[in-house]
């Protein structure tokens, strides 16, 4: 299994990784900095990583190839806004003494013109609505609506993020199989497909 195959289910893992990390780190009614804080950070950059061939393999994959290219394109400067977005949470939480100079700095950075919308707000969402219509135009829509639930919910509550990282395993994972994998006839469809002898 290669790297693109293996990222159908890595990615959404190091997602629930960076979920599960991020409501231990929130038990104190806070969050960062210190290890957990980085670790979660860390795990998300390497999941948003791994998502760069999934997007690309389901655009590969799509029925309308130019529709899913362009859907792609946009796909993936969603994920070059979260990467920046997450890029500069994690050094904010190594140079930051405690979470009041966390905010300061937060303040800071997105008191720039242009970067709270673009790095923390619409840019991320290109990456998820891309995700939602890849899934859709290659595999169903069913399976889309289940990717937009989980965004749905982190929406709701960042404290929903293993859910919506199960949720992305649970319909991704498949996908990655070999297309041989997946559709292999079970054993009553080869009985059934045998000729009768008479």
């Amino acid at each position: 299994m290669n790297l693109t195959a293996k990222s159908f289910v890595l990615a959404p893992l190091l997602a629930l990784v960076y979920g599960v990390v991020n409501l231990l780190d929130g038990l104190d009614g806070s969050h960062g900095p210190g290890v957990a804080w980085t670790a979660g950070h860390l795990a998300f950059l390497a999941a948003l990583a791994l998502f760069v061939p999934l997007v690309l393999e389901l655009a590969r994959g799509a029925g309308n190839r130019r529709a899913a290219v362009a859907v792609a394109v946009f796909s993936l400067a969603g994920i070059a806004a979260a990467v920046v977005q997450f890029a500069i949470d994690l050094v904010i939480g190594l140079v930051a003494a405690d979470r009041t100079e966390m905010g300061a700095l937060f303040d800071q950075v997105q008191q720039v013109p242009g970067v709270e919308l673009a790095v923390y707000v619409a840019g991320p969402m290109l990456f998820y609505a891309g995700l939602v219509a890849l899934v859709g135009m290659r595999s169903g829509w069913w399976r889309a609506a289940l990717i937009a639930a989980g965004v749905g919910a982190v929406v709701v509550s960042r404290d929903l993020l293993p859910l919506s990282a199960l949720l992305n395993l649970a319909v991704l994972a498949p996908l990655g199989r070999p297309r041989a994998a997946r559709f292999r006839p079970n054993q009553y469809e080869m009985r059934r497909s045998e000729p009768i002898d008479h």
